[in-house]
């Protein structure tokens, strides 16, 4: 009889075979290798060498970042483009290594004390039509997405490391360079020292501490998003995202700026005190958030839009308008036509929506070329009417009634970060319209110290906020269109001016 021990014993590799991670391996460097030739050969009609040149006009100018089109890349290799948007944490590392291979062939020879070759951050941009927050779902997770919205708050620069150097306290045992995941994720420090030397007793716990001077860190910022209120369902509050800015994506956005983002997908832990449900008990849910590889800025500054440009056939068909006599009639004739009349009125906004020119005098000052307005009427003649139509047909439009609006609602706020508990400023309905039309409603209810803070936004057309330790001046490049009502309820003519009970400041253009 044969032994049991001589059967054949068969087995599992939980963690894959080593076959599988060659093929990994041989997967990456290729995907690297094909990562470099699409920079050095990717080319135009014109056989002009987009991305090499523009790598080699960057590091010249010591802005170490390249921008890549999506679709340059999924006309090169659709494959490769196709690894990095479901597998972007893999790839977008890969790329930024041939880049810096790259960066390194294009800029030979460089000065004395430059040899070595700076690394490359990869920010990508696309055409696909994105994304409304609300419909990010798991099996999106890790993968590149792309979201519009507006940003309503961003904290101050700070650092992360991306490799650190710890030391043990008892045996000076000292780690080198280990690699941190970018990111919001944090690094779980060993617990026991490795260190085992003859003669001395083990180290204790938790031995571990960092070397501030031999870590490398980079710039870093979050961000906090905002749904479009135009992709907000009726009856529902907008919804948030946080976002993750690092190296060159930092400072390039405001509050106010409506941005579309392209970033990577990804989770983080919620709190380190053992989360409950209320229940009380223990779930392992993550707090989704985005870490950004693209930034593109909608509007900036004021009469800048959204929009497609204009083709030669419009701008010729505006020039024809233009030149005819009637254009400011026509032009008034077409906003909220369905309200009969109010052609005094209808002419004012148009003069209001269009704006003046904004000047800079030889002294520096500014003279602003927004137009500010008033409504005062008796109820029910349309003037709610009149500001619904103008917040929808304006580029950015942002519409609020005075009852419930407050004067940080108006301007800025500055709360706690719970995460970090410091104090960060969200811009309120005056900064997320740079470059738009504000709609009071009801401007008459509004408290009169909620009025006074407008003052400064709508003249000089910045808010300034010193609080918390914060001073800093915003822009609230907008037009501000009121609606209210006399002092009796409706219009009496036998009363003059004591039908107007508003501060001097706030003389009405249109009654």
């Amino acid at each position: 009889m044969s032994g049991f021990d001589e059967r054949p014993v068969y087995f599992s590799d939980a963690f894959g075979s080593e076959e599988q991670a060659d093929e990994r391996e041989v997967s990456r460097i290729s995907a690297r290798k094909r990562f470099r030739e699409f920079i050095r050969e990717f080319h135009e009609g014109t056989f002009s060498y987009a991305y090499r040149d523009q790598l080699k006009r960057h590091y010249n100018l010591g802005r170490y970042f390249l921008e890549v089109d999506l679709q340059d890349l999924t006309s090169y290799d659709e494959q490769l483009a196709d690894k990095l948007t479901k597998s972007p944490a893999e790839f977008l590392p890969l790329f930024e290594d041939a880049a810096r291979e790259m960066a390194d062939e294009v800029t030979k020879p460089r000065p004395l004390g430059e040899e070595d070759v700076q690394d490359i951050q990869i920010t990508l941009k696309s055409d696909a039509n994105p994304m409304s927050v609300r419909e990010l779902r798991s099996e999106q997770m890790s993968k590149l997405v792309k979201i519009p919205g507006i940003i309503i708050s961003a904290s101050a620069i700070r650092a992360k490391a991306t490799n650190i150097t710890i030391q043990c306290r008892s045996c000076r045992n000292t780690i080198s360079n280990i690699p941190l995941k970018p990111g919001l994720e944090g690094y779980a420090m060993p617990r026991k020292c490795p260190s085992d030397q003859a003669g001395r007793p083990p180290c204790p716990l938790d031995p571990f501490f960092i070397m501030p001077d031999k870590c490398k860190c980079v710039d870093f910022q979050v961000l906090k998003l905002q749904e479009s209120p135009d992709a907000v369902p009726h009856g529902e509050m907008p919804r948030h995202m946080q976002l993750y800015c690092d190296r060159y994506l930092t400072e390039k956005v405001v509050p106010g700026n409506r941005v579309t983002v392209m970033g990577i997908y990804s989770i983080k832990k919620v709190s380190q005190k053992g989360d409950k449900d209320r229940d009380g008990v223990g779930v392992g849910i993550r707090k989704p958030y985005l870490r950004v590889v693209g930034i593109q800025v909608d509007t900036e500054g004021p009469g800048r839009s959204s929009g497609a440009p204009l083709n030669p056939l419009e701008e010729e068909e505006f020039n024809r308008f233009s030149s005819r006599p009637d254009a400011f009639e026509t032009i008034a004739k077409s906003i909220a036509p369905f309200i009969y009349g109010s052609e005094d009125i209808k002419k004012a906004i148009a003069c209001l929506l269009f704006g003046g020119s904004r000047k800079r005098l030889p002294d520096g000052l500014n003279r602003r070329g927004d137009i500010n307005m008033l409504l005062l009427g008796d109820p029910g003649t349309a003037k709610s009417q009149l500001l619904k139509f103008v917040e929808k047909v304006s580029p950015i439009g942002v519409y609020t009634s005075g009852k419930g609006s407050s004067a940080a609602g108006l301007t800025a706020s500055v709360i706690r970060d719970p995460a970090s508990r410091n104090f960060i400023m969200e811009g309120g309905a005056m900064v997320l319209a740079d470059g738009g039309v504000v709609c009071i409603d009801e401007f008459d209810k509004m408290r009169e110290d909620d009025r006074v803070a407008i003052h400064e936004a709508m003249e000089q057309q910045t808010i300034s906020i010193a609080k918390a330790g914060i001073t800093t001046t915003l822009n609230s490049r907008c037009s501000v269109l009121a609606a209210a009502n006399s002092v009796f309820g409706r219009w009496d003519e036998t009363k003059g001016a004591e039908n107007i009970d508003f501060m001097p400041t706030y003389c009405p253009v249109l009654t």
